[in-house]
């Protein structure tokens, strides 16, 4: 073994930060699920009645339990390489943390939920605005496009650079997918 060889293998590898992000119930918690090589560290806690009057539950009502910090998950893409997952959580009053976890992070998936586009808009400002790479993942629940990438583009008023790739956060696949596609984008791969 010559002296690059032992090297190498104590160098640790190249960590990578993406966040996972977007409005209360898009599916953040289930795509860091569905792509980690673990089973993610969740900070879930249940909805209460305290809730109530608090979080807009229109739309999600069957969700029982919402994250309270954030999501963590990992992907190790081989000896040199790892991402780190982080998801963002979705209600307005954690919305300050999203400021620390974005610390550090080459760029986030965006999901959004085409039954609620309303609550993208805040998520899409918040990376527009400080100039982070990100692409928009439309969470096709239950298999169902219901509107044309066109469609989608023009209500959230998204510029043309921004790549929108349509996925389910259930299936590990199509978040690899997403995450594929902000990778070429960060590089300039995609224009």
């Amino acid at each position: 073994m010559d002296y690059a060889e032992s090297d190498r293998r104590i160098l640790a590898p190249l960590a990578v930060k993406i966040l996972i992000a977007g409005g209360f119930g898009v599916g953040k918690s289930t795509m860091v699920g569905a792509v980690s090589e673990f089973a993610p560290l969740r900070t879930e806690e249940y909805l209460t009645s305290v809730s109530v009057g608090v979080d807009d539950l229109e739309g999600v009502r069957e969700k029982s339990t919402t994250t309270v910090a954030f999501d963590f998950g990992r992907i190790t893409i081989n000896r040199d390489l790892v991402v780190y997952l982080f998801g963002t959580p979705g209600q307005e009053r954690f919305w300050f943390m999203w400021n620390d976890l974005v610390h550090g992070a080459l760029g986030a998936v965006v999901l959004v939920d085409t039954r609620r586009l309303d609550i993208s808009f805040a998520s899409i400002d918040f990376f527009e605005g400080r100039g982070i790479p990100f692409v928009v993942g439309v969470n096709c629940f239950d298999g169902i496009r219901d509107r044309t990438e066109q469609e989608i583009r023009a209500a959230l008023d998204l510029d043309a650079q921004v790549p929108l790739v349509f996925c389910d956060a259930r299936d590990r696949g199509a978040g690899r997918d997403a995450l594929v596609i902000l990778v070429e984008h960060i590089m300039g791969g995609r224009n």
